[in-house]
């Protein structure tokens, strides 16, 4: 009902923030979004980014708690509280902020991932007051009863079986997550394990409403056509008035370190299209060897990041194998991420084919290593796909949020193209031998059953 997820959103976030290095030089004074911020006296974070192009405004809460603060045993509290969050307050009833919202002629809808959990709607500017009105509300007044949750709670199993258990590709996915973070909650599917989410109650939903929906745990985002000043005074009326409440330490077992390379393999009638796809433990921006991270960016680039890569020149166009081949790194994540390698097969080839030219180019780039024209030209081709990032009426705030509820501060953001520019060979090089490495990847094959 509630969608994007956390994946989704991630991943348009990280090509966007990947970016950002085309607009103006980080010497210069408006650097990529240009946000304003201050801080309410309750705590909450507030960050505006200014664009009058249209009398539209995004309006966003970010609340910094996803699905991997979840205690153990129960796996999708965090998806399941999301849905809540559209039942009654003390003032409305279930539904009425949806209907509000239509009737203002607004969009609005909310996501979770595992570090996070958002609600946003884009309204016209003079409607921003009303739905600021609406989403102070539920941060501080919602009430649950069991005839509101009980049957949420089928519409997110139906969920689940809808977007992972009906498709054979998440269900590899959700493995592949599950093996490459043996210790770490970022092994459990955001939505939740079924059996899990099946014994979530109202009590479990309004324990983790109390103890994480506050201003002190939140970011607030605006962007459109507003600036600090004018949001400020709305700012304080509405959310300035909500009382802090003591937080937990946001506590995570770690990873141990790898010691084996793991392999999935998922059969599956409904599969018509082998896939192929690899997973390597990775650091973050605040996870791990975090030097390693813009670097990381630009070997993604190089490698997979579109018909100039590597991958795609070796393993699509001169061995003729697969039909796409690309790879991807998200930096974003409180704890360790991962770098990501996929393909398809061409028609006729088998996986093991396939992965052996795949393990040829990395093998291949590790040895010989990368040049420092590819670095360049893979520091350009970033570059030339930033055009619409600041145009983009939420793509500053998505970017933004997500770097808030993740440890990185908007002035890393802003510093985002200085940095880019600044990775060398050696250090693209000295990551690629780090992450790169067998004992750190899980291997998934998604195949026909039987095969064919």
């Amino acid at each position: 009902m509630r969608k994007p997820r956390g994946s989704a959103i991630l991943g348009a976030a990280t090509a966007a923030i990947v970016a950002l290095a085309t607009l103006r030089p980080a010497s210069a004074p408006a650097q990529v979004f240009n946000p304003e911020t201050f801080t309410l006296a309750n705590g909450m974070q507030v960050v505006v980014v200014t664009n009058r192009r249209s009398p539209i405004v995004a309006h966003m809460v970010w609340y910094k708690v996803g699905a991997a603060d979840e205690k153990h045993g129960r796996s999708g509290i965090a998806h399941f509280l999301e849905h809540l969050m559209f039942k009654a307050t003390k003032s409305l009833s279930s539904g009425e902020f949806s209907r509000i919202v239509a009737r203002e002629g607004g969009r609005e809808n909310a996501f979770t991932s595992f570090d996070y959990t958002g609600y946003f709607q884009n309204v016209e500017r003079s409607r921003l007051e009303t739905v600021m009105r609406l989403e102070a509300d539920r941060m501080s007044n919602l009430l649950l009863t069991d005839a509101a949750v009980d049957p949420e709670r089928d519409v997110i199993l139906e969920e689940r079986r809808s977007s992972i258990d009906n498709r054979p590709g998440a269900r590899l996915r959700e493995q592949m997550g599950a093996a490459t973070f043996l210790n770490h909650p970022y092994g459990r599917p955001v939505i939740g394990w079924m059996h899990e989410m099946r014994a979530l109650t109202r009590a479990d939903a309004e324990e983790w409403y109390a103890t994480y929906y506050a201003p002190n745990n939140a970011v607030l985002i605006v962007a459109g056509d507003i600036d600090a000043a004018e949001l400020k005074p709305l700012a304080e009326k509405y959310y300035g008035v909500i009382p802090p409440k003591p937080l937990p330490p946001r506590l995570r077992p770690q990873e141990p370190p790898p010691q084996a390379a793991r392999r999935v393999q998922l059969k599956d009638r409904q599969v018509s299209q082998p896939w192929l796809g690899r997973s390597y433990l990775a650091p973050s921006y605040r996870g791990g060897e975090t030097r390693h991270a813009y670097a990381l960016q630009v070997l993604a680039e190089i490698l997979g990041g579109g018909t100039q890569s590597r991958l795609y020149r070796e393993v699509v166009l001169d061995k003729n194998v697969a039909t796409s081949a690309d790879a991807s790194y998200s930096a974003f994540a409180l704890d360790m991420t991962t770098f990501d390698v996929s393909a398809t097969p061409r028609s006729g080839v088998e996986l093991p084919a396939l992965e052996a030219a795949i393990d040829a180019t990395i093998a291949r780039l590790l040895e010989v290593g990368v040049s420092e024209q590819e670095v360049e030209d893979a520091k350009a081709r970033m570059r030339a796909s930033a055009v619409f990032a600041r145009d983009s009426l939420q793509g500053g705030a998505r970017i933004i949020g997500i770097a808030l509820t993740t440890g990185v501060g908007v002035a890393d953001v802003e510093a985002w193209p200085q940095r880019i520019a600044q990775v060398t060979v050696a250090q693209v090089m000295e990551a690629a031998r780090a992450v790169l490495r067998a004992e750190r990847s899980v291997t998934g094959e998604l195949l026909p059953d039987p095969p064919s």
